[in-house]
């Protein structure tokens, strides 16, 4: 998946939490989000702040559907709650491999 077809996929499914998302998906969006938020945070920390707050339900999304492609809950991500342990937790989990076979989330993507 290119960094456009990600960024296309993850704001088409906006507030999609159902099904998986492989590991590329993921991580091209996160980079987007990042990329994009820090170039506005230098324009404005005001539309930075609004940039992110209006990716904050698509990055849960795609968020939750990585989790559900290495067989674990989207719930998961509430480790990100918990400074540095919980931190490594979930980038851990996001960085695994993903299942090729179905389970409970979905056929494989």
């Amino acid at each position: 998946m290119t960094f456009s077809e990600s960024i296309q996929a993850c704001f088409s499914k906006y507030a999609d939490f159902n099904g998986r998302a492989k590991r590329p998906e993921y991580w091209w969006f996160a980079l987007f989000v990042f990329l994009v938020s820090l170039g506005l945070g230098i324009v404005s920390d005001i539309v930075s702040a609004l940039f992110s707050l209006a990716t904050l339900l698509p990055s849960l999304a795609v968020g939750a559907r990585r989790l559900h492609d290495t067989k674990r809950s989207g719930w998961w991500q509430l480790l990100w709650l918990v400074p540095v342990i919980g931190w490594i937790v979930v980038i851990v989990f996001l960085v695994q491999e993903g299942s090729t076979e179905a389970n409970q989330y979905g056929s494989a993507p």
